[in-house]
């Protein structure tokens, strides 16, 4: 009886679509929403180039380039945690592989669509119980008009992820039961995975005795890496929060009616920029978690550190 490592390792996730095309073909065409004429034939892989908007987060994703036989480009992420400055990364990143396509000189017509798949580990948007995202470029006035270029596909495969909403895409359902649901706790792949032979394939690609000890110790390391990584995310949001707070609160209160409780949360929430500054979070990063604009974070900065006057 098998042993099933958990496809969402980078490890096994690279293993699975980074190194047989034909899984990646059949991954995408059933979790994408193209059209039955758009379907990918073959693909090429591309170098992945991710850089972290933080280099304590490094690790929790994982992403796979291609282009296919019609010349569109997709990267495909697996992502552990998130939060609300992934987003902003996720469209620089599109944005820069669609510029980068053309050679100085080069005419406009030549770029091809960049299509973002990013299978997420927690949810994103509190908002909805939707766990499928698809994102375009359209007129808000008329949906049917699309300006080409940039898709975007965001699923959040948590608790909201229920397989009996996508009835009509079985398929789709199947490749994500197989990322959610395949793990070290599971030693039988259940009877319909089983039926479809790439996902059959790809569960074969997990099991346990297709990796070598310094493999397997490779994998043990990524999960250590994610907890460590979440460990100094979430840790740095509540000191932050928590030391911003309560100095502004103590300052506002013992100052009172001259500076006046107002004046006391505003110091407050200046401790949280700058501590989370200090902790190697990006100005995007620091807007998301605190509601300021980018413009009040680089004041706040330039205030304590006159360093940052060219920000």
């Amino acid at each position: 009886m098998a042993r099933y490592l958990n496809p969402k390792n980078d490890l096994t996730f690279k293993r699975i679509f980074g190194e047989h095309p034909e899984l990646l073909i059949k991954f995408l065409n059933a979790v994408m929403p193209f059209e039955p004429d758009r379907f990918i034939e073959e693909i090429t892989y591309l170098p992945s180039e991710m850089i972290p908007d933080n280099p304590t987060r490094k690790y929790s994703i994982v992403d796979v380039r291609c282009r296919d036989n019609s010349g569109r480009l997709f990267i495909v992420e697996m992502q552990m945690f998130w939060n609300d400055a992934f987003t902003n990364r996720l469209v620089f990143n599109a944005g820069k592989a669609y510029v980068r396509q053309l050679e100085r000189g080069d005419e406009y017509h030549l770029l091809q669509p960049v299509y973002t798949l990013a299978i997420l580990n927690e949810n994103f948007d509190h908002k909805t119980d939707r766990f499928y995202h698809h994102y375009q470029i359209i007129n808000r006035e008329n949906s049917d008009e699309i300006i080409p270029g940039l898709e975007f596909v965001l699923i959040e495969l948590t608790d909201k992820f229920r397989p009996d909403s996508m009835i009509d895409r079985k398929l789709m359902v199947l490749w994500l039961r197989f990322l959610k649901e395949v793990g070290e706790d599971m030693r039988t792949l259940p009877p319909e995975m089983q039926e479809d032979e790439y996902i059959r394939q790809a569960a074969g690609l997990c099991e346990e005795g297709a990796f070598t000890p310094a493999e397997l110790a490779a994998y043990e390391k990524y999960w250590d890496i994610i907890r460590t990584e979440k460990t100094l995310y979430y840790g740095a949001l509540l000191k932050g929060k928590a030391i911003g707070m309560e100095e502004g609160k103590t300052i506002g209160m013992e100052e009172g009616k001259a500076i006046g409780l107002e004046e006391g949360k505003a110091i407050g929430m200046e401790k949280v920029v700058l501590n989370a500054h200090n902790t190697g979070y990006s100005i995007d990063a620091i807007s998301s978690l605190t509601g300021l604009s980018t413009e009040q974070i680089v004041e706040i900065l330039k205030k304590h550190d006159p360093s940052h006057a060219n920000l």
